[in-house]
């Protein structure tokens, strides 16, 4: 099913529209009122070492070493993987383990700088690239992985492996994700206000690494502002290779799926990737650090964040340094207004809920929301009536209430029939719910024991190949061992049969050729030679022998 498209779509591109879906009051003009400012530069940056999808990088610094803005912490030794650089100069004070923002509340390894106030940059960045089409794609993709940019959508995945599908995967069409569909979060739009030019460089940078001649920037029509400015930046810029496309206002339309289907009417095959379907998706932050990496040398340190929410004197989008407190963002939004609910990273729908302030901003954090209580009583999870509200609204076409009862079972393997890693975690089915079962709390407890035994298998098929391969060791050095023996033993009879006497053989096989002469004499009737002739003497002793021989025989 497709809707048209608005006026501003310049080629009149068909819209189609996904499964389900929510319309949601956006609560974003609180953030908008006010400009976006820069972040207060902290006394102390707390730097977590694992901020992207993939294997942490391996720490370059020690405490006690002085470094520089910008400069590599931690390099990345994997594939999948991306460094990590000091958003401002000082001196590292503690590499160890402190609490970071995640839903499980766990520490991790970070690194903490205390800066000098002096923000020095350092002198070793990579000179700025004035010609992006003078350079090879390999050449744009080592500078993206040197910057350590990831997806800043959400899922914080490397760029520089998203934008090298391979050759198997031709890719013909960028789609730019601009829609930033959840409710209060305005850091997308804000961004979009302030660097339309950059943004638009960026695009073309990745255009010509992926050698795309189509892209779609997707854009919710509750963005005026930000339409305008992509529309200014195109009509100076304008290479006919770039379409702005509008879509209607409905959550979760800024999903990556959700938001390929709506502009291209393409669905990606479950457990499949947009670069399946010759698509490469990504967020307009993202390409706003693409362009900064490539035409100013600049990594990946600071991103726009939305302080936002009722429980915030002063709702703003700030430009925040990798590593700052999350109560030096409170702060200088305002503070909080009393009656606070809850402190959320993330927004309302797919964020979640955090412990403390005492945390640090990582490359996922586009959205610190502060909630107020009010005055209706809580929602306690009853149990499910089998409405299938969820269902209706499930962007994903999955079947929310099978995958809760399977999920709730721990029957890991049929909520696994039931596509469960098809769900994009969007919480519409849980919004729906007249039971107010948190629903997205049970699959993303599924998502993680299946993680969980995952790794286990991985490890227990590593200790079982380990086994094999010893056993198989311990066979070839007991075979290699006994072939050496052999050919000890070889050599040694070998060597035995060189140290003969060389007179006592010449004996020995003269016997031996004097015994056969015998022998043969004898089976021929013939008196040996040496009994011809004899004397008498010789004669008599051969008659006594013979008698004494006879005598003893009787």
């Amino acid at each position: 099913m497709h809707v048209p498209g608005t006026s501003i779509n310049r080629n009149k591109r068909k819209l189609w529209q996904f499964h389900g879906g929510l319309h949601l009051p956006d609560h974003k003009s609180m953030s908008m009122q006010r400009p976006p400012v820069d972040a207060l530069l902290d006394d102390l940056l707390v730097i977590p070492l694992q901020q992207h999808i993939g294997e942490p990088p391996e720490i370059l610094v020690k405490e006690g070493d002085k470094v520089l803005k910008g400069q590599i912490l931690a390099r990345a030794n994997a594939y999948v993987s991306a460094p990590i650089h000091a958003s401002s100069s000082g001196t590292v004070v503690a590499i160890d383990e402190q609490p970071v923002p995640h839903p499980s509340g766990l520490s991790a390894t970070c690194i903490t700088i205390e800066t000098d106030g002096q923000d020095k940059w350092d002198d070793c960045l990579p000179e700025p690239i004035s010609d992006y089409k003078s350079c090879s794609a390999d050449e744009l993709l080592e500078r993206i992985h040197w910057a350590g940019i990831v997806g800043l959508g959400g899922a914080t995945f490397p760029s520089r492996v998203k934008l090298n599908p391979g050759p198997n995967k031709p890719i013909d069409t960028l789609v730019v994700n601009a829609a930033e569909c959840e409710p209060y979060i305005t850091c997308d739009d804000a961004l979009i206000r302030n660097h339309a030019q950059e943004i638009l460089h960026g695009i073309h940078i990745v255009m010509h690494i992926l050698s795309v001649k189509l892209c779609l920037i997707g854009i919710e029509d509750n963005k005026p502002d930000a339409i305008a400015a992509i529309q200014k930046a195109l009509s100076e810029h304008d290479t006919g290779d770039i379409e702005l496309v509008v879509v209607p206002t409905i959550y979760p339309s800024g999903g990556e799926k959700q938001l390929i289907q709506i502009l291209t009417g393409k669905e990606i095959p479950g457990n499949g990737l947009p670069a399946d379907i010759g698509i490469v998706c990504h967020n307009v932050a993202t390409l706003f650090a693409v362009n900064n990496a490539v035409s100013k040398g600049y990594p990946l340190i600071s991103r726009m964040v939305t302080v936002t929410g009722e429980g915030i004197n002063k709702p703003q989008n700030m430009i925040v340094p990798n590593g700052t407190l999350i109560s030096s963002l409170i702060e200088r939004a305002g503070g909080y207004h009393n009656n606070v609910n809850e402190l959320i990273m993330g927004g309302p729908m797919m964020g979640y809920a955090l412990s403390s302030d005492k945390l640090p901003v990582s490359k996922a954090t586009n959205c610190i929301l502060v909630t107020q209580k009010d005055n209706a009583p809580a929602n306690t999870p009853a149990a499910c009536i089998r409405c299938g509200k969820c269902a209706e609204v499930c962007p994903a076409l999955l079947l929310p209430q099978q995958l809760y009862w399977y999920a709730r079972a721990r029957d890991l393997d049929k909520v696994q029939d039931f596509n469960l890693f098809d769900c994009i975690e969007c919480g519409c089915c849980a919004h729906v719910c007249p039971s107010h079962i948190p629903l997205v709390q049970y699959y993303r407890f599924a998502k993680t024991e299946i993680w969980a035994r995952e790794e286990d298998k991985r490890k227990s098929d590593i200790a079982r190949q380990r086994h094999e391969f010893r056993e198989a060791r311990l066979a070839r050095i007991k075979a290699e061992k006994q072939a050496k023996l052999r050919k000890k033993k070889e050599v040694l009879e070998k060597k035995k049969a060189a140290d003969v006497d060389p007179k006592k053989a010449a004996i020995e096989a003269a016997m031996k050729r004097a015994a056969e002469k015998k022998q043969k004499l004898q089976e021929e009737g013939k008196i040996p030679a040496n009994t011809e002739n004899l004397t008498t003497a010789q004669q008599r002793q051969i008659d006594d022998a013979n008698k004494r021989r006879e005598n003893s025989e009787s």
